[in-house]
């Protein structure tokens, strides 16, 4: 008994006898905590349950509009109703889905799914309608039975309507009470079972407790806790923490085994996602993020020895163009000869320090550092300039494209990366300006420039609204009488402060800026109101009004619809309305354009193309895109009386015109020797300076009655 009191065996039984007082001691709170326990939990299921059932439904809403809105811009755009509908009534079924409200930009509905869509160009009225309608993203509103999810439905840039889709939170409510009553059920009939095999596990515990925890520690604990340093070790980047080599055949070993080769694998994913982080994936150069922090690190060295940088910002002539006409895999062929070249340049003019890196689509940087930085850079710039500017051999076929670059340099021109950056575009910008397969240095001029056409673009949008843009008319005779038989529409604008700004450059700015989508509307439909007024002439015949249609307007593809509105609209009939395409607009996208200028012609609507002779095309394109009339641009009627070949090619213009039955008209007419020469060539209209300065709407009328 000595031994027994004294020894490891009673100190065992004594280390026993205190874990079974400590077990019936577990056993008795437990039995006591059952009833508090069922409640605590059930409390905490039904939040957990709550906010599921929330995310669930938030999620859903927003994965919904989100979808929904990149599917609807394409049958929205095209006013593809049925399409619309369709969309509209999958997502409807969807459950917990109260409605889906498609409305256009205005916040005018287009449809809700339903049949015959009653409300459909009606304002929506409803509380959350303002919210939706003035959203620009994903914009998310609660009343107590719906949450209304709202996103903007754009075409490209241009925002054309927006969609909604309702969550019925009540439905939600009744899901969420009906799964926590059916948890509520489980959990007392798991926690009845629970109890019986606890008291059943308790009991077995009590014999094998100590021999499972000494086995567990020795075989179990220790490896795991190699395992947790050494996972540690790789959290802080170094993936060769040693393990200890294993040599047991039971799932331990398996696991120290298999956790070694997943450190290898994150290692070498490691590796590769740097390379993929830092790697253009087409060109194999350097990517935007990694040439930022080159130029960061760069910078502040040179900040450091007081060195200067140059910076190269190289941009494609016209790729563009090489996507829509021969595809995307031959523009990436394209790109990626280009940025052969361009590094072939880099290495034989560019230094031993020089980074180039493809900065985004067709764009190309090259940072220069190396020995006389502004001489480098100037050489660098004429080698890709010549380098770059030999064709390309695409698919067989020759292209001619070229490079614009600007130049800026550190830290003449900034003082930081991202001013550096901005330089370096501005300055390719106006290389491109300048004609294009050029480089332009930087100078603070260019940010006035900028600035002002900024400024400019500022105070274009609203001119129309605040009365500063108005109509001209540019009066056209027919050349065997001199009568007046219609006008073109011209377009003014009249500055409070900047005066009078020249078409030339306002033009040009809205159609940079997409502003002309915005204005040739307009500029439409108040000639067609201003048209429909004026008295018939002294012979009984009425005037015609000629509108310049932009190339935005012709591509967007909504042209006829316009058309037809304005028509409907002012009241007036479709023969008197002629509009204006420039043709290089016309043979930029031939299929489009025969299609669209053929609803035009089906409504009574005249096109003539203008600027003729100034494209790259020719009369053979008149057989492939229907028009009725041709402008010979005022540049070969200039130059008739001195130029025999502007005179040889006007004469011709005329005759072949006239063999496909084309009407010929005559611009900047400011001489009657011009007049003459045309006439008998059998030019059919004329319009210029000689027969008629641009004149006011009432100077129309007061033409119109006096018989001119």
């Amino acid at each position: 008994m000595k031994l027994l009191g004294s020894g490891m065996q009673a100190r065992f039984l004594l280390a026993m006898g205190g874990a079974m007082l400590v077990v019936v001691a577990i056993l008795a709170v437990l039995l006591g905590r059952q009833a508090a326990m069922q409640v605590e939990v059930r409390s905490l299921s039904n939040g957990v349950i709550h906010e599921l059932f929330d995310r669930s439904v938030r999620s859903r809403g927003e994965a919904m509009v989100r979808e929904l809105s990149d599917a609807l811009a394409g049958p929205l755009h095209n006013n593809d109703l049925d399409q619309v509908g369709a969309l509209v009534r999958s997502i409807s079924r969807q459950p917990v889905v109260r409605y889906v409200l498609v409305f256009d930009d205005r916040g005018r509905l287009v449809h809700d799914g339903s049949a015959g869509v009653p409300g459909s160009g009606r304002p929506m009225t409803d509380p959350l309608a303002a919210g939706a309608v003035a959203a620009q993203s994903l914009v998310v509103q609660q009343s107590p039975t719906v949450l209304d999810n709202a996103m903007p439905i754009r075409m490209g840039k241009q925002r054309i309507g927006g969609v909604r889709v309702g969550m019925a939170l009540d439905e939600v409510l009744q899901r969420e009470q009906a799964a926590n009553a059916t948890l509520g059920e489980r959990l007392q009939q798991m926690g009845s079972r629970h109890l019986g095999w606890l008291l059943l596990m308790l009991g077995l515990l009590v014999v094998i407790g100590v021999v499972v925890i000494l086995y567990v520690q020795r075989t179990l604990v220790a490896p795991i806790r190699e395992l947790a340093a050494a996972a540690r070790r790789i959290e802080a980047g170094d993936y060769q923490a040693p393990l200890r080599e294993n040599t047991r055949d039971d799932e331990v070993g398996e696991l120290v085994r298999g956790f070694a080769r997943m450190r290898d694998a994150i290692a070498r994913h490691d590796r590769e996602v740097r390379r993929m982080a830092y790697t253009d994936a087409l060109t194999g150069l350097t990517n935007r993020l990694a040439f930022r922090e080159a130029l960061d690190h760069r910078l502040m060295a040179a900040r450091a020895s007081n060195h200067r940088l140059g910076l190269l910002f190289a941009d494609i002539d016209d790729f563009k163009r090489v996507n829509d006409t021969l595809g995307h895999e031959a523009g990436d062929e394209a790109l990626l000869q280009f940025s052969q070249r361009i590094g072939r340049a880099v290495t034989e003019a560019g230094g031993d320090d020089a980074v180039l890196a493809r900065f985004g689509g067709d764009e190309f940087v090259i940072l220069v550092g190396d020995g006389d930085v502004a001489a480098n850079a100037r050489l660098l710039a004429e080698v890709l300039v010549r380098e770059l500017g030999k064709p390309l051999v695409v698919q067989g076929r020759e292209l001619f494209l070229g490079t614009s670059i600007g130049v800026t340099l550190f830290p003449d021109d900034a003082a930081d990366a991202t001013t550096l950056l901005k330089n370096g575009d501005i300055a390719m910008y106006q290389a491109k300006m300048a004609g294009k397969n050029c480089y332009r240095y930087y100078s603070r001029a260019m940010d006035h420039a900028v600035e002002r056409r900024v400024h400019m673009e500022q105070e274009l949008r609203g001119a129309w609204e605040r009365g500063e843009l108005r109509l001209a008319y540019q009066p056209i005779f027919r050349m065997r009488d001199r009568r007046m038989v219609g006008v073109e529409v011209l377009l003014r604008w009249q500055h409070p402060t900047l005066g009078t700004i020249p078409p030339s450059v306002f033009i040009e700015v809205a159609e940079q800026s997409g502003l002309i989508e915005i204005i040739g509307p307009k500029v439409l439909r108040a000639a067609c109101m201003e048209a429909v007024q004026w008295p018939r002439g002294v012979a009984g015949d009425e005037l015609f009004v000629s509108v310049n249609v932009s190339p935005r307007q012709l591509r967007g593809g909504e042209l006829p619809a316009l058309v037809a509105q304005c028509l409907q609209e002012s009241g007036l009939p479709a023969s008197r309305l002629h509009l204006e395409l420039t043709e290089t607009a016309v043979i930029g996208d031939e299929m489009l354009a025969a299609q669209l200028l053929d609803r035009l012609h089906r409504a009574g609507v005249k096109v003539w193309l203008d600027d003729f002779g100034t494209g790259f095309s020719g009369l053979s394109h008149l057989r492939q895109v229907p028009v009725d009339g041709v402008k010979i641009d005022k540049s070969f009627v200039a130059d008739m009386q001195r130029d025999p070949d502007d005179l040889a090619l006007t004469t011709a213009i005329i005759a072949m015109a006239h063999a496909l039955g084309i009407t010929v008209v005559a611009e900047g007419i400011e001489q009657e020797a011009q007049f003459e020469l045309l006439a008998q060539r059998g030019c059919d209209l004329g319009q210029g300076y000689r027969l008629s300065h641009p004149v006011t709407a009432t100077e129309v009328v007061r033409m119109i009655e006096s018989g001119a």
